[in-house]
C-alpha cells in the first residue's frame, strides 16, 4: 500500500463522514460522562464498540482500496466492536475507575491528535480526526484500561493495531508515534493483569457460577 493511495482514503472517508464522526466522538464522551456520574459503567464500551464497527465497515471495507484493508484491518475492528459490545452485556458490572496519571497523559495527547496531524502539514480533508483507526484504537487502549476486568483477546487485537503504528515511519505519518506508544502501554497492562482479573476465559467460568 503505497502512502498516496493512504492518504487518498483518509480524505475521501473525512469528506462524506464528517459529521457521523463529530456525533460518535459526542457518543463517546457522552458515555464517559455517564459512566461516572451514573454508575452505567457499560456505556462506553458500548460507544467505543460502535466506533470500531463504523471504522471497520465504513472506513475499510466501504472506502478502502488495498486486500490488508479489506482482509486484515476491517475484520480486525469488526472484531473489537463485537468484543466491546459483548463486554458491555456480559460485564456490566464492572466499575470503570479513574485515569491513573500515565492514562490521564496519552489521553491528553490522543486527544490532541487532529492538532498533530494539522501541524505536521496535513491539511483537511487528509487530517488524522479522532474517529479514524490509529486515534480510536489508542482512545480503545486508554479507557479500556480504566477497567479492572479486561478481556485478553479483545486487548491482544487492540495491541496488534497499535503496533501498525510502526508505519509512521514509511507513511510520513508521525502523528500515529502516538498510536505506537499507546499499543506499548497496551502491553505493559496485559504484562501487569497477571491474569487474574482478565480474560475471556475468566468471564465465562465466572458466568457459570
Amino acid at each position: 500500500m503505497s502512502a498516496s493511495s493512504f492518504w487518498n482514503v483518509i480524505a475521501e472517508y473525512n469528506k462524506h463522514t464528517l459529521y457521523i464522526q463529530l456525533i460518535l466522538v459526542t457518543i463517546i464522551i457522552i458515555s464517559i460522562i455517564v459512566a461516572y456520574t451514573r454508575q452505567l459503567n457499560f456505556l462506553p464500551k458500548i460507544a467505543l464498540g460502535i466506533g470500531c464497527l463504523f471504522i471497520g465497515l465504513i472506513f475499510f471495507l466501504y472506502y478502502g482500496t488495498e486486500p490488508v484493508q479489506h482482509f486484515f484491518a476491517a475484520p480486525l475492528f469488526i472484531a473489537s466492536g463485537v468484543l466491546f459490545i459483548y463486554e458491555a452485556k456480559m460485564n456490566k458490572a464492572d466499575m470503570m475507575e479513574k485515569p491513573n496519571i500515565i492514562t490521564s497523559i496519552l489521553f491528553i495527547i490522543v486527544l490532541l491528535y487532529p492538532l498533530i496531524s494539522n501541524i505536521l502539514g496535513n491539511v483537511y480533508p487528509t487530517t488524522v480526526l479522532l474517529i479514524m483507526p490509529c486515534p480510536m484504537i489508542s482512545l480503545c487502549i486508554l479507557i479500556y484500561s480504566c477497567y479492572a476486568r479486561r478481556n485478553r483477546l479483545l486487548m491482544v487485537l487492540l495491541i496488534i493495531w497499535g503496533m501498525t503504528g510502526i508505519k509512521s515511519l514509511f507513511f510520513n505519518v508521525y502523528e500515529d508515534l502516538i498510536l505506537l506508544t499507546c499499543g506499548f502501554y497496551g502491553i505493559y497492562l496485559m504484562i501487569t493483569a497477571k491474569g487474574s482479573k482478565t480474560g475471556f476465559k475468566t468471564y465465562q467460568m465466572s458466568k457459570k457460577r
